[in-house]
């Protein structure tokens, strides 16, 4: 079975590195990880936010942050975070660059979109960023799925590749989430649609039918 590794978003804004954006807990550990993840597959594909700093969903304080927008792209408020020439915007260190990647997807780079998911450019998942077609040109059935944050841009993604009929995995020690009460949620979507979770490396190469 041909597989693929998705690293979701795992950037420096995602992180402690950069507080002031959306410091995930943990986020900036997750890179042994990722890198271990993309050695059981044969592709590695990744992505990253690339926002403009005059978004129509920005906030200025986290205090004022998911709050529901009248957009139709861009569904909740979030602070200034993963822009193009800050140190936000960069991978993690210890990651490839974007061209060493067998396919990278920039998202939400026009200032009325916010997409969660990888796959999509807009939230009614009408305009593709190709990667589905990329998977489906390279005969993957299987991706392997890590990054930052699990509760939104790692459980959309991996709800996007399952709708399109590939078998997902979900490797938790390389995702982190922004809370607690979110992951849990997104832990139950997931598994209701059929998303399989890894807790070690080991589980990555078990059959499917043993994992759970």
């Amino acid at each position: 079975m041909k597989t693929a590794s998705f690293d979701v978003d795992a950037q420096k804004g995602f992180t402690p590195l950069c507080p002031n954006e959306l410091p995930v807990p943990g986020g900036d550990s997750i890179v042994a990880a990722l890198n271990q993840m993309a050695t059981h597959a044969q592709l590695r594909i990744g992505s990253k936010d690339a926002h403009s700093p005059h978004a129509a969903w920005v906030v200025d304080s986290h205090e004022d942050m998911l709050r529901a927008l009248p957009l139709a792209n861009a569904d909740l408020t979030w602070v200034r975070h993963c822009v193009p020439g800050t140190p936000g915007f960069e991978l993690l260190d210890g990651l490839p660059t974007p061209l060493d990647y067998d396919y990278f997807v920039w998202k939400g780079i026009e200032p009325d979109l916010h997409p969660y998911g990888a796959c999509y450019h807009d939230l009614a998942e009408k305009r593709s960023t190709g990667v589905i077609e990329f998977l489906r040109h390279n005969s993957v059935e299987r991706v392997l799925v890590g990054g930052l944050a699990l509760d939104y841009c790692v459980k959309t993604t991996a709800l996007q590749l399952r709708r399109a009929g590939f078998e997902v995995i979900v490797y938790l020690p390389a995702c982190r989430a922004i809370a607690d009460e979110t992951a849990s949620l997104a832990l139950q979507a997931m598994n209701e649609a059929g998303i399989l979770f890894a807790k070690n490396a080991q589980e990555l190469d078990m059959p499917l039918e043993c994992q759970g």
